[in-house]
Parts: C-alpha cells; sequence; structure tokens
C-alpha cells in the first residue's frame, strides 16, 4: 500500500510517498480502507520535531473510510461499513488498522465531512465542555477564528450563549469567522488585541482559547478579566515559553495547556464525545468548512499551505 513517510523532522519537503506493508488487524481491531484524511497542526508538529516521533514515521490523527477486514472478537462494526476514526500517527496511508472500540459508524454522513469534523470537532468540544465550560453571559476570545478549530469555537460558543471576539489576519478570514458567528472582530494585523479587547469589553473575557501559542500568548492573558481562564492548546505560531506562576496571580488566572486525548481515556467519554459531535453536526449547529481537498501524494503541499496561514478552514487528502 502507499503511504507519507518521514525519514528525518524537518520542513514538507521531508515527506514522501511511499510502499508499506499493508496491516493486519489483531483482536479487536479493524482494517479501514481510507478515504479520506485530515490535516492538522498537531501532524506538522511531529514532522517537524516539536514533538517526538519515532522514524522512519507516518502521519495523520483522523481518517474515514470503509471497513475492509476485522480481527478476532470484532462486533462493533462488519467489512463494508462505512466508519470514521481517531488515528495513531498513520492516516495519511491508503489502510490503516484501529481499535474497534474506538471506531464510529457514520452512516448518512458523508466520508469527506467525517474526516473533516472528527479531530478538529473534537477538540473544540472538549475544550467548551471540559477545559473551560462555556455558559450564558461569558465573554470569550478565540484566536484564529477562520481556521478549523477556530471556526468550530465561535460556533460552539455561540450556541452555548456567550459572546464571541474572534482574531483573523484579514477582512477575507474576517468574513468567515462572522459567518461562523462571531460577534466582534480584531484584525491582529492592524489592532494590539488586548487594546481591541478593552474597547469592546473593559472588564476583558471570562476566557481565551488560544491555539496559536507563543506569538499570542501574552496578548491572551492581557485580554482576560479577573479570575478568568486562558486555555493554551495550540503551537502554531511556536510553543510558549516558560511561563512565571506570578503573573497569573495579578488576576487570579487559571491557565490550562490540556490535550484532546486526556479527555477521551475512557470508551465512555470517547463514545460521549464523538456522539454529541456528530448530533451538533447533523442538527447544524456546527458545519464544517472544507477549504481545500488535496491528493495524498500532495500532503507536502498541504502542509505548506497550512503553516503559511494560506487557509481559511479545513485541510483534507484524497486517499484513492
Amino acid at each position: 500500500m502507499q503511504a507519507i513517510v518521514v525519514d528525518q523532522v524537518g520542513g514538507p519537503e521531508v515527506m514522501r510517498l511511499a510502499e508499506r506493508p499493508m496491516p493486519t488487524p489483531g483482536p479487536g481491531e479493524v482494517l479501514v480502507r481510507n478515504h479520506f484524511a485530515g490535516v492538522n497542526y498537531i501532524d506538522t508538529y511531529y514532522r517537524s520535531g516539536l514533538y517526538p516521533a519515532q522514524l522512519p514515521a507516518t502521519l495523520g490523527n483522523e481518517a474515514s473510510g470503509v471497513v475492509s477486514a476485522i480481527g478476532p472478537g470484532v462486533t462493533q462494526v462488519q467489512v463494508g461499513d462505512h466508519v470514521a476514526y481517531l488515528a495513531s500517527q498513520d492516516a495519511y496511508a491508503q489502510y490503516s488498522k484501529a481499535q474497534a472500540s474506538r471506531v464510529v459508524k457514520i452512516d448518512g454522513l458523508p466520508l469527506d465531512t467525517a474526516a473533516a469534523v472528527l479531530l478538529q470537532g473534537l477538540t473544540a468540544h472538549t475544550l467548551v465542555t471540559r477545559a473551560y465550560a462555556v455558559k450564558s453571559g461569558d465573554w470569550v476570545l478565540v484566536h484564529a477564528g477562520a481556521g478549523g478549530t477556530g471556526r468550530l469555537l465561535i460556533q460552539l460558543c455561540r450556541h452555548l450563549g456567550a459572546s464571541v471576539i474572534a482574531t483573523v489576519s484579514s477582512e477575507e478570514k474576517a468574513q468567515i469567522a462572522r459567518a461562523a458567528g462571531a460577534h466582534h472582530i480584531i484584525l491582529y494585523t492592524k489592532e494590539i488585541v488586548p487594546d481591541a479587547v478593552r474597547k469592546i469589553i473593559p472588564e476583558g473575557v471570562h476566557a481565551v482559547f488560544d491555539g496559536v501559542g507563543k506569538a499570542t500568548f501574552e496578548g491572551s492573558l492581557q485580554s482576560l478579566r479577573m479570575e478568568g481562564s486562558m486555555v493554551s492548546f495550540g503551537n502554531s505560531s511556536g510553543a510558549v515559553p516558560p511561563v512565571h506562576l506570578f503573573e497569573l496571580s495579578k488576576k487570579n488566572l487559571k491557565l490550562l495547556r490540556p490535550r484532546l486525548y486526556g479527555y477521551l481515556l475512557t470508551e465512555e467519554d470517547h463514545r460521549r464525545h464523538i456522539a454529541e459531535v456528530l448530533r451538533l453536526v447533523e442538527e447544524k449547529v456546527i458545519d464544517v468548512h472544507v477549504f481545500n481537498i488535496y491528493d495524498l501524494a500532495d500532503a507536502p503541499r498541504a502542509h505548506e499551505d497550512l503553516e503559511g496561514r494560506k487557509t481559511m478552514g479545513k485541510l483534507l487528502l484524497r486517499i484513492d
């Protein structure tokens, strides 16, 4: 089978299409013929070496496709079922195996939509329900509001009754964030974010959802009100430097650096959050904007576009 392989850490150019052995499902596992794989910032972290990976490595944390084989003891799905699943750094491939207990049937949902919503949908949902429980009357700041996760955060926060301020880099991206439901837009290329936040809500916001990292971290803290919550969940601009905890005491701030899989440790949590995300999609509370679909061989270009901030929504790989 064909898969994207990384032999050494570096830029998008280190990714190559190669032949790999076909996986064989063991007890409790299924083999999926992938049709689409999601492209996410976390994939670039493993490729670049920001997160450690055993080389040579494959990439990809979410995919959708059709079950092609099942291992002993599997009863949750059958061969031919359309499914989506969270992968283990192996979704950029024609075939992947996954734990049957972590595979979800997606009858009625297109395969491209399923691949697009899974990782970012779960990230956004766990952030607004577990990292900081957004409630009616809250003021929330969402960075990168035109991105895949940013759009979903805006939609979910608005659905939960919060007033949403979104940061973007251009008027074109501002239109996307407004369409997602942002009440206020800050062009961070023209405005100082904390100052702009205070003009909108002088006390500051209750919570910040920051997937950008190094470039926005200090401004995010400054945008919070007393007893506000800073949820730092990504590093698209680089890792956040070490934090002096005394900085938090000035306003009794809470600082979290959650990871998605920490909220999905049990099968019950996994099923509950996925079921809720899919319900919200079906009820059109959230929608996924697929910005571009690339062939598997063009995965390096997908990473270049993502890291170059040329995208406004979700990126997918089409796997033939």
